[in-house]
């Protein structure tokens, strides 16, 4: 069998959804109103979190990290995937794809070690809360969001690297819509138990053991919670964590059902979809999931919205 190496390959062709000719245009449509939205929420989280003095804490500095995360998250997996659909060309050359695969990990990891901290910043504001302001300081957030950035691309590195050196089979159709490490590894025709072992020793690492910590974190946090004695402190306690109870379950839940499933099981069309739910849909309703019952964010929407209507008048 023809063997070649990532260098003598110079383009990728997608496969994306042409199984499913019937609902292309809808699958288009809805990816391109997920990307709009995330760009549209998250650029405006990032706005009032950097413009609105009231939200210069711990809490607000995380969010827009997450938010630009977000940004890059979807723009590195759909940006290319849409701009296919409309050139028609459904390709990607070897730079691209190793590129797109690196910062995919990237984010993704990025995002799973920040997730872990902002439980962090969570049990510390509910179970310190006279101390938050000194445990929780700028050099604190600023050292635990670059470690969290560091360490995501840095771990991408260990998993894409490996890969790029792996021998392909004169195959150059990717059966995804993504330079998906997982989809990727299905066009290699040598050995790869190594690399997915180091893949499986590193999802371990980044999915149920931050998971675990969270769940250790939540159990401190909810019985705290459940000692205050106001009403409205209760309230507003459980509305922010189960903001971020709900991110946490809908962003590891679809990665732990990518990554640590079965080796023997071939999910390639599933692995699809659930890479529009984590690549698409939840960067798209992060935003809205943490504002939606915040009256900090609603406040500082309307002054930024009501600010520039008086400037334009």
């Amino acid at each position: 069998m023809f063997q070649a190496n990532w260098t003598s390959v110079t383009d990728f062709f997608f496969l994306g959804f042409t199984h499913y000719p019937k609902f292309e245009i809808i699958i288009f449509v809805l990816c391109l109103l997920m990307y709009l939205i995330t760009l549209l929420c998250n650029i405006i989280l990032i706005s009032i979190s950097i413009l609105d003095s009231y939200l210069h804490i711990p809490m607000y500095f995380f969010l827009s990290n997450f938010s630009f995360l977000d940004i890059c998250y979807t723009s590195s997996a759909l940006t290319p995937m849409l701009a296919n659909f409309v050139t028609g060309k459904n390709s990607i050359s070897f730079s691209g794809c190793a590129a797109q695969m690196y910062f995919s990990l990237a984010m993704g990891s990025t995002e799973s070690v920040l997730l872990s901290t902002m439980a962090y910043d969570r049990y510390v504001a509910i179970c310190n809360p006279l101390r938050y302001s000194s445990i929780v300081n700028r050099r604190i957030c600023l050292e635990i969001a670059s470690g969290s950035w560091v360490t995501g691309c840095l771990i991408a590195l260990v998993e894409t690297m490996p890969v790029l050196q792996l021998s392909l089979c004169g195959n150059n159709v990717i059966n995804h819509f993504t330079c998906e490490i997982l989809a990727i590894l299905k066009l290699v025709c040598v050995d790869t138990s190594m690399v997915e072992f180091l893949m499986l020793v590193i999802s371990v690492l980044l999915l149920p053991m931050p998971v675990l910590l969270i769940c250790i974190s939540y159990v401190f946090i909810l019985s705290n919670i459940l000692r205050i004695s106001s009403v409205d402190g209760r309230s507003k306690a459980f509305s922010i964590c189960a903001a971020h109870l709900t991110v946490i379950v809908s962003f590891y839940g679809t990665a732990l059902s990518t990554y640590l499933k079965p080796s023997a099981v071939d999910s390639q069309e599933k692995d699809k979809f659930m890479a529009l739910v984590y690549a698409g849909l939840t960067p798209m309703l992060n935003p809205i999931i943490y504002s939606l019952q915040n009256k900090e964010v609603k406040g500082a929407v309307k002054k930024l919205f009501i600010g520039n209507l008086l400037v334009l008048s």
